[in-house]
């Protein structure tokens, strides 16, 4: 593979991060990997385990020289990490992130960006439930989308070697608005999480009055929510937080949804159920048609967790 990047940043040492850098790797698509964390534990363990070629102490250190910078952090922290690497970002460099919220970012992010930088926002479609700079691995993004999201106005030559990139560690990309991207998003993935939080929750206090039966005799669908779950709390505080308008949105359908259901159960509606559960389990196949999962025993996933 050809070198795409000859010095690559990440600001941030978790899952996705971790898994950019075995992925590059892999691909052989970057000359010099560079990486650092605010926990000095962080930096340690990445150190330890020859996550990086060099670990620095601080993010400005990290980015002199480098060709790609990536923001690996919460979306909270976003604004004080540009305001420290702004000054030190090498002219001509590129500028992106993973954040799985694209217009809270850009509002971050955008003005502390110099002159000269080109900053084109992304998000990789893949994780799990793991979080930290052990948790990452090669085969993370591999058939999994990566939205790309260019600004007005950005350079495309800058855009088109971002996608190579991307592609290079296995992603399938696109682009968006962010604002479309938000919305998607909210469908996808940030409803169904605050969802999955909802129904451990009601669970755990459930639990605590049946002796804990509710946990110990779980199903193969709780098991699945308590996965979900498990994700990064800080990271999915601040997604809520930053994407709120559209997460409320999709929030109130799925509320009409759920009454609908509930009324139907209710007046024993069995045919309303049969269809509505027909169609829904048609998205099911879409999404395994699609090569974004696999219909094998326990989706395929590994005991690590893994996919």
């Amino acid at each position: 593979m050809t070198i795409i990047y000859e010095r690559v940043a990440l600001i941030g040492l978790g899952l996705i991060a971790g898994s950019m850098a075995h992925a590059m790797r892999r691909a052989k698509c970057a000359g010099e990997i560079v990486g650092t964390a605010r926990s000095a534990e962080t930096r340690a363990i990445a150190a330890e385990i020859n996550l990086c070629d060099r670990i620095t102490e601080t993010a400005a250190e990290a980015v002199k020289g480098a060709d790609l910078v990536v923001l690996c952090v919460p979306i909270g922290a976003m604004a004080s990490v540009m305001a420290e690497i702004g000054p030190a970002l090498k002219q001509g460099a590129t500028l992106s992130d993973v954040g799985s919220v694209k217009q809270a970012v850009i509002d971050e992010v955008g003005p502390h960006v110099p002159e000269g930088v080109h900053f084109i926002p992304a998000h990789p479609l893949a994780g799990t439930e793991h979080s930290g700079p052990r948790s990452g691995f090669a085969t993370l993004f591999d058939n999994r989308w990566n939205i790309i999201v260019p600004l007005e106005g950005a350079d495309q030559t800058k855009v088109d070697q971002l996608t190579e990139f991307w592609t290079a560690l296995g992603a399938k990309v696109t682009t968006m608005t962010p604002d479309h991207h938000d919305l998607v998003l909210a469908v996808t993935s940030h409803t169904p999480h605050l969802i999955a939080y909802t129904m451990v929750g009601v669970a755990d206090d459930l639990a605590r009055v049946t002796e804990s039966e509710v946990v110990n005799f779980s199903a193969a669908g709780f098991r699945d929510f308590t996965r979900i779950a498990a994700s990064d709390p800080t990271m999915w505080r601040d997604v809520f937080l930053t994407n709120k308008d559209a997460t409320l949105e999709v929030l109130g359908r799925f509320t009409e949804e759920l009454f609908a259901l509930q009324r139907a159960i209710r007046q024993g509606d069995g045919d309303h159920l049969h269809a509505y559960f027909t169609r829904t389990r048609a998205v099911r196949r879409g999404i395994i048609e699609a090569g974004q999962d696999t219909a094998e025993p326990n989706f395929g996933r590994h005991p690590d967790g893994k996919v």
